[in-house]
């Protein structure tokens, strides 16, 4: 019998921000391998185009407006993804947002923090909560994954609170990689680096960021939402049945250099 533990044929996969950037490519490598997609996003427009995208894989999509941020809405959406395929059995919770203004810590407001926090963190919180209650009563395992970043891990100066929120990330996926393993769930955390998606686009457009950042990364080119199908897939597939807590860097060695 052949080898082919990629197949995600009957797997069902959540990606929260799935319709532009890493979350549209985690979702159509997952789908291009079997597995039908439910994404959530707040740009109504963005999720109809990924929906086209998505459904030239000939997987059933389903595409809901949601602001992870808000509890309820979280709770309304993973009840309408059950009824819409009866099952998650891997939850990419990938919605974020950057900071703003880049001004110093010292002069950072509450107002700016808790915006960040709301999403990045909350959101998180409030996406991996409904997605565990599900798997753990349900059985038979499943996987949950958030996108952290290298923010976590190395200095973001002016971007503290983006900075916490990515290392709140890793801490509370460990700490669900232990308290879920007796459940068959797995969690782990995607750390991207330099990545072109709409959140970076005004970043790496600049003659600066050309100059002095994209020389630091060996492959010599930005990352693509694309970059990070192959994880995807991975960390929803039966290879990775004893896998667990991980923390996956993908920036292309820019962290090496």
């Amino acid at each position: 019998m052949a080898y082919n533990p990629f197949d995600l044929t009957g797997k069902v996969a959540l990606v929260t921000g799935g319709n532009s950037g890493i979350g549209l490519g985690m979702a159509q490598a997952m789908a291009q391998a079997g597995a039908d997609i439910a994404i959530w996003g707040t740009n109504v427009a963005k999720n109809a185009a990924a929906t086209e995208t998505l459904r030239a894989t000939g997987q059933k999509i389903l595409a809901l407006p949601c602001d992870v941020g808000d509890e309820a809405a979280v709770e309304g959406a993973f009840a309408r993804t059950l009824e819409e395929f009866g099952r998650v059995d891997g939850c990419f919770a990938n919605a974020g947002v950057s900071g703003r203004g880049g001004h110093s810590f010292l002069e950072m407001s509450a107002t700016e923090w808790h915006r960040v926090t709301r999403v990045n963190l909350d959101g998180a919180f409030y996406t991996f909560r409904a997605a565990a209650r599900h798997m753990v009563a349900r059985g038979g395992g499943g996987v949950l994954v958030g996108t952290a970043s290298l923010a976590a891990i190395e200095a973001a100066p002016r971007s503290e609170h983006y900075a916490a929120t990515k290392g709140g990330m890793i801490s509370m996926v460990r700490a669900m990689a232990v308290e879920f393993a007796r459940h068959g769930v797995r969690a782990h955390a995607i750390l991207p680096g330099w990545i072109e998606t709409n959140m970076t686009a005004n970043a790496v457009a600049t003659d600066g960021f050309k100059t002095k950042v994209l020389p630091r990364v060996p492959m010599r080119r930005w990352g693509e939402g694309s970059d990070f199908g192959g994880i995807a897939v991975y960390l929803m597939s039966t290879a990775s049945a004893y896998h667990t807590g991980d923390t996956f860097v993908i920036d292309g060695g820019y962290s090496l250099f």
